[in-house]
This record gives C-alpha cells, sequence and structure tokens, in this order.
C-alpha cells in the first residue's frame, strides 16, 4: 500500500504544517488508506488531515474509520464541516453511523443536513433497525421502457456522479413501480436506437421493504448479484441495497455466531471495545451454567464410587472417555449449526442426519475404540499396570468409547435442531454446552460398560 509505506512521515508534516505536501500525497491514496493515517494521528491532528481533503474524499474517508474515531473527529470539526461530511456520505454508511449515536446528537447532526439530505435520513432512520432498508441507497438510476439506449447512456452519464451502483439500470413505470432490471453492460453493447422494451424480459430478482438484513444476505449469495433493488408492497422501487453492505452484515452475523458457539454471549462492541465488566457479564452466565452442569459429572462419579474403589484402573480412564465423547459431539454441532446457517439442512432434514451421524459416530468410534484396546494390550505387554484383567479393561474401554462417541455425535448433532424447533438461536448450541452434556452421560456409559464386561472378576 502506497499509504502505508510512508505513514510515519504523515505526523511529521502535520507537526511541521507542509499542508502542501500533504496534499500531493494524498491526492494518490485511496480513502482505506487514508482512514488507516487518520486513526494512526492524535485527535488534534486528524481534524488538520481532514480539513485538507476534497469534500467527496474526506466524506468517503470517514466511512472507513471505526466509530469511535468517527465520533472524535466530529467533536474535533467545525459546525459546517460537519455538514459537509454528511452531507457527501452515502446515505447507507450514514445511516449506519447515526444509529449508534445517542438520540439528541442524531437530531443536532441531521439538522446539519441538506434539506434533501435530511429527508432521506430521517426516512432511512425510520426503518426498523435489522430491516433491509436500513442498508438502502435511495439512489439509482431508474429509465421508462420506451426510452431509447441512446436516451439511458445520456441519462447515465448526466447523473452517474450522484449514484454509487450502476451495474444496473431500473425500468419503472410512470407511477415508480418496478417493472425490471437490466444490466449496463446490455445497453453498451446495444444498438443506439433500440429501445429499452427490447433488451427486458420482465423477470427480476428484489427486496421487499419487510425482509430482514439476513434474509438479504441469503438472497445476495443465491443470485450471485452486486446490487438489488427494494421494493415495498405494491411494487414500487424505493432504493437500492449493495453487495459492500451486504458483506458487512455478513461479518457481523458470523462474528455473533461464533462467540455464541464459543459459549458467551455475543458481544455488543469490538473486543478491545467492549468495557472490562460488560465482557465479565457477557461470558459468565454460560460459565456459571456450563460449571453447575460440571457438577453433576462429580455427582456421577460419586454413585459409581464403589466401582472406583474396587477396580481403581478404572479411574484413569475417566478423561480420556468423556473427551472422547466431547469432541465427538462439538464437532457434529459445528458441522450441523454451518450447515443449518449455509441452508443445507432444514428441520425436515432431522432423520437424514441422525442416520448419517448414528453411522459416523460408530465408525469413529470403532476407530478410537480400537486404538484404545491396542494401547492398553501393548502397555500390558511390558507392565503390571492393568493387572491379570486386562484384556477386559481394554474391551470395556474399547466398547465405552464405541459407546460415547456415538452418544456425542447423536447429542451434538440433534440439539441444534432441538434448539431451531423450539424457536432458539442453533448456535447456542455451542461445543462447551455439548461437551458438558456428553461429560455426564460419557460417565455414565462407562460404568455401565465396565459394571457388564468386569462382573465377577474386578467388580
Amino acid at each position: 500500500m502506497i499509504g502505508r509505506a510512508i505513514l510515519p512521515e504523515i505526523g511529521e508534516l502535520v507537526q511541521k504544517r507542509d499542508f502542501a505536501t500533504l496534499k500531493e500525497i494524498f491526492e494518490e491514496w485511496h480513502p482505506s488508506e487514508l482512514a488507516d493515517a487518520v486513526a494512526d494521528l492524535h485527535e488534534n491532528e486528524r481534524a488538520i488531515v481532514f480539513r485538507l481533503l476534497p469534500k467527496e474524499k474526506a466524506a468517503e474517508t470517514f466511512e472507513y474509520l471505526e466509530l469511535d474515531i468517527q465520533k472524535s473527529l466530529l467533536k474535533a470539526l467545525g459546525h459546517e464541516e460537519v455538514g459537509v461530511i454528511l452531507n457527501e456520505m452515502s446515505p447507507d454508511d450514514r445511516t449506519a453511523f447515526l444509529q449508534e449515536l445517542p438520540g439528541p446528537i442524531v437530531k443536532q447532526l441531521i439538522d446539519v443536513l441538506s434539506p434533501s439530505e435530511r429527508s432521506v435520513a430521517r426516512t432511512l432512520l425510520g426503518y426498523p433497525a435489522e430491516s433491509v432498508c436500513r442498508l438502502m441507497i435511495p439512489e439509482y438510476i431508474s429509465v421508462p421502457r420506451d426510452w431509447t439506449v441512446k436516451e439511458v447512456l445520456d441519462h447515465v452519464r448526466t447523473h452517474a456522479k450522484e449514484i454509487e451502483s450502476l451495474d444496473f439500470i431500473y425500468v419503472t413505470d410512470q407511477n415508480g413501480k418496478l417493472i425490471d432490471d437490466i444490466r449496463m453492460r446490455d445497453f453498451l453493447v446495444a444498438s443506439l436506437d433500440s429501445q429499452v422494451s427490447e433488451l427486458m424480459d420482465e423477470s427480476f430478482v428484489h427486496l421487499t421493504a419487510a425482509d430482514t438484513q439476513e434474509k438479504a444476505v441469503q438472497v445476495f449469495k443465491k443470485y450471485d448479484r452486486a446490487a438489488l433493488p427494494v421494493i415495498n408492497n405494491d411494487g414500487f422501487l424505493l432504493g437500492v441495497v449493495t453487495i459492500d453492505d451486504v458483506l458487512d452484515v455478513v461479518e457481523q452475523i458470523d462474528t455473533k455466531d461464533i462467540q455464541k458457539f464459543g459459549g458467551l454471549e455475543a458481544l455488543d462492541y469490538p473486543y478491545v471495545k467492549t468495557p472490562l465488566l460488560e465482557m465479565v457479564k457477557k461470558r459468565a452466565g454460560w460459565l456459571v451454567v456450563l460449571f453447575l452442569g460440571e457438577m453433576l459429572t462429580a455427582t456421577a462419579m460419586g454413585y459409581f464410587e464403589d466401582e472406583i474403589a474396587k477396580a481403581v484402573v478404572l479411574a484413569l480412564f475417566v478423561p480420556l472417555i468423556i473427551s472422547s465423547g466431547g469432541n465427538s459431539g462439538s464437532q457434529a454441532a459445528t458441522l450441523i449449526i454451518r450447515a443449518m446457517a449455509l441452508h443445507e439442512i432444514t428441520l425436515k432434514d432431522w432423520w437424514l442426519v441422525m442416520r448419517r451421524e448414528i453411522f459416523s459416530g460408530l465408525m469413529l468410534g470403532i476407530v478410537l475404540g480400537s486404538i484404545g484396546f491396542l494401547r492398553i494390550a501393548i502397555w500390558s505387554a511390558f507392565t503390571n499396570l492393568y493387572g491379570a484383567h486386562w484384556a477386559l479393561v481394554a474391551m470395556t474401554v474399547g466398547f465405552s468409547l464405541i459407546g460415547v462417541v456415538v452418544w456425542g455425535t447423536l447429542s451434538g448433532s440433534m440439539l441444534p435442531f432441538f434448539l431451531r424447533r423450539m424457536g432458539f438461536d442453533p448456535a447456542a448450541s455451542s461445543a462447551p454446552f455439548v461437551a458438558t452434556l456428553v461429560d455426564v452421560t460419557g460417565l455414565i456409559i462407562y460404568f455401565t460398560f465396565a459394571a457388564m464386561i468386569l462382573r465377577g472378576t474386578l467388580l
């Protein structure tokens, strides 16, 4: 990156007030590079840099900054400068920024917008927080069906600077109702005398105002689009959602799911921005639940106290047994939750998944059980650790591993279906939760096999 290569010089140039050199440097930089440079400067120096930028580039750079830097920068800039930046920002990015601020501050910032941008901002902020309309850009190119290709291209040249996405041209009737969308490349290769109606197939993909942002992610993925129109219930075109904003939603969704799967509540802010007490609060709930669950393991151990006293060697394999079950359960839960997130499977597929996981668990259990059996057999050739009945101990461990792995795989795969059926987030069936569940039941399976196989010998 050009900017990062000479970044250490920026602070020095700001301190020396060498604004001419700074302007020359910033002319060649992409807004994302400028945002990196601004983030590394002192708060007072950031405002100086922004005053040197052309208004359009300043707005684009502002969109790439972290939220806390955006807030501090607005405090450092003057009233008019704030108005320039907010007016030049794309409506979707401006909405994402404003919705993170307290109500009184939002009202003040909306007041510095131009009348047209103020109307757009109020409209977008009026939609529900998770609505796809919060991502919408109200500027787009729409044309009537009776225009020629030449008229469309002339119209695009006139308004191109005001539009963020030119991938599609939208065809609307006289009332503003969407009737088709046509790729820009189709206009570029068509005859100038052709009419828009000749390029239409009246088949188009769209989002509705009632759609959630998660629904938008699914539609973008399914149809591999760079932009999609948003219509209301009557079919009128409201705006356009672009892929860059959808990718931000994907990142947020994946981050929350990963955090939930790790056994904590999803964080509301980035890790380094989350207050310590808030972090503890988010993590404590699940840890307490898991701790109480693990206490059942101690209870189960106490229930089999007599068996352990008679055959102390059984205690050696307790960590091996319960960890194998927990690991297999965590694997299964991860696979199923991800498949659900990608819509590869639905609730009606539970029977198919159960059958696959039973056979998978059985084969995996045989692999681990065989290794466990061989381990004891080999060790018994060199030591008397497992006693004269080592073969029975080996069989106990082997069969227990098969049973525990099958149960862990089955539990890990079915729990997400159960949670989804009950209306909960499947990601909440985190790996720690599955492992805790299998720990307790794994002990029961282990000592049940021990009671059957070792009765009359060690027990």
